[in-house]
């Protein structure tokens, strides 16, 4: 038997497998708006952003922000395939 949670509306297995959390998220996803969803988009490139810069101050601890930035652009164009 699996646990469940009682608090709120919903109620989830506490122990799930990942396909299960995977079709759980989608259908969360399907139900948020556009502007929710576009929100969260920006928030994980902001993430992202954040995580990659430290990595990059990391390696060059004597580099300024400005430099960060150039840095990481650079990244970026990289990613693109520019």
């Amino acid at each position: 038997m699996v646990a469940v949670a009682r608090k709120g509306a919903r109620r989830y297995p506490l122990v799930v497998s990942p396909e299960a959390a995977t079709q759980m998220q989608i259908e969360r996803y399907r139900q948020m708006t556009c502007e929710e969803r576009i929100k969260i988009a920006l928030g994980l490139h902001a993430l992202a952003c954040e995580m990659a810069r430290a990595g990059i101050r990391v390696q060059h601890p004597n580099a300024d922000e400005a430099e960060v930035d150039r840095l990481l652009r650079r990244r970026i164009e990289l990613a693109r395939g520019q």
